[in-house]
């Protein structure tokens, strides 16, 4: 009895702990799940770097190379650097670009960062769709469980029910074996849906940067609402703020930039020099008076071979003409990508809404209707069996429905550059 009693008392403890555990881990809504992964998940944070180095080599474009400093010390008649040197030159020369081609360069590195940028949203923007989508997958696993769950009580019953008649000569063997079957292969399904739901809350876990075996509870509700805006909106704001159209949009400035750049190749760049003469020797001066002078050069590189940036420009050209493409490409497909979502978006719901309020209401009283009719011998047990699978295809149904309606909205989402809220 001692050993009974501890058993006993073990147990208890090991359930109270666990309920303790179970109650101390707090259920993390949807917006609180976007937050953390667009705060910690390691590739936002690797295009926030990317984006803040595309801002710092922007200064780089507008300022010109260093100067070059060049000392001489001329007609040494000891050894290098000794005395009596007859010449001390000290010269500074600065190459500089025609004028305008630094200007275009540093407006260029302004549009690379802007894109860094949009590419820094896009990653926010999809890791959102990320967190939305394994937050409502894991929604629907617990859906699908507590879907399994029942019909494994409804199995029980039926088992029941086909036992007792078995018992009483009104049913035959193959009933009560078919009806044990049933069960025993629900309840399979069950403990794979318990594995399952244990995965896909480590996936969330990594997505938002905790460790893989964190406790994880998510709210239970599915939210079918839809998207207030209407179609023509969606439209408009996706071709206005989706980050791929802006990125393409401001390819093709650059590219435009290029061309300009491309035509400024004919234009010859130039160095400028100062120079400072210092004659040791008054003999070796240009007159005895006078043993200090300055110099000023200039110079320029000619375009001799100037039919080879003929190609340069011919490129240009072309490349100009293919992001113009990629932008008009991009848009159309933005356009055609959103009136399917949004359409398929309302269908779904349509459908959620009908299997939650009517089917699956009709295909349970139809269920209870059968297994009181099979209790009193009125129907055989494929009926039975027929009425239960009706109730399960039907929430079956409502749970791929649902399933259709959150990934459109996700889809939707990313498809119109964020949030539609």
């Amino acid at each position: 009895m001692r050993v009974r009693s501890f058993i006993l008392l073990s147990l208890l403890a090991v359930f109270s702990g666990a309920a303790d555990s179970t109650a101390q881990t707090d259920t993390i809504s949807l917006k609180q799940a976007i937050a953390q992964a667009q705060a910690q998940n390691p590739r936002v944070r690797a295009a926030l770097h990317r984006w803040e180095s595309a801002n710092h080599q922007i200064i780089q474009h507008y300022t010109p190379i260093d100067p070059q400093v060049s000392y001489l010390d001329s007609d040494s008649p000891n050894y290098w650097l000794g005395g009596n040197s007859g010449l001390h030159n000290l010269t500074v020369t600065q190459a500089l670009q025609f004028p305008g081609k630094g200007l275009l360069q540093g407006r260029t590195a302004q549009r690379n960062a802007e894109i860094a940028r949009l590419v820094y949203a896009a990653a926010v923007r999809d890791i959102r769709a990320q967190a939305e989508t394994n937050y409502y997958q894991i929604q629907l696993d617990m859906a699908l469980l507590e879907l399994i769950g029942e019909n494994v009580n409804n199995l029980q019953h039926v088992l029941k029910v086909t036992r007792i008649a078995y018992t009483a000569s009104l049913a035959t063997q193959g009933d009560f074996i078919n009806a044990k079957f049933a069960l025993e292969a629900e309840s399979e399904l069950l403990r794979q849906q318990k594995v399952t739901l244990a995965n896909d809350k480590t996936s969330l876990n990594i997505l938002l940067a905790r460790r893989p075996d964190e406790p994880l509870e998510v709210d239970r509700n599915f939210d079918l609402t839809g998207v207030e805006r209407s179609l023509d909106e969606v439209v408009a704001r996706a071709v206005a703020n989706r980050q791929e159209i802006m990125e393409a949009a401001l390819a093709a400035k650059n590219q435009e930039t290029a061309l300009t750049l491309a035509r400024l190749e004919y234009a010859p760049d130039y160095s400028l020099g100062f120079g400072f003469d210092h004659w040791l020797i008054p003999s070796f001066a240009p007159t005895p008076s006078h043993t200090q002078d300055y110099n000023f050069t200039i110079a320029f590189n000619l375009p001799m071979f100037f039919w080879s940036k003929n190609e340069d420009y011919r490129r240009a050209t072309q490349d100009l003409a293919a992001a113009k493409d990629d932008l008009a490409s991009i848009r159309l497909q933005t356009e055609g990508q959103v009136t399917t979502l949004y359409r398929q978006m309302l269908r779904s719901r349509e459908t959620a809404l009908l299997y939650r309020n009517t089917l699956i209401p009709l295909a349970h009283q139809a269920f209870e209707v059968m297994l009181v009719a099979y209790q009193n011998g009125k129907v055989d047990f494929v009926s039975l069996i027929t009425a239960f699978r009706q109730e399960h295809d039907a929430r079956s149904a409502y749970l791929q429905a649902v399933n259709q309606l959150l990934a459109g909205k996700v889809a939707l989402e990313q498809a119109a550059g964020g949030s539609l809220q």
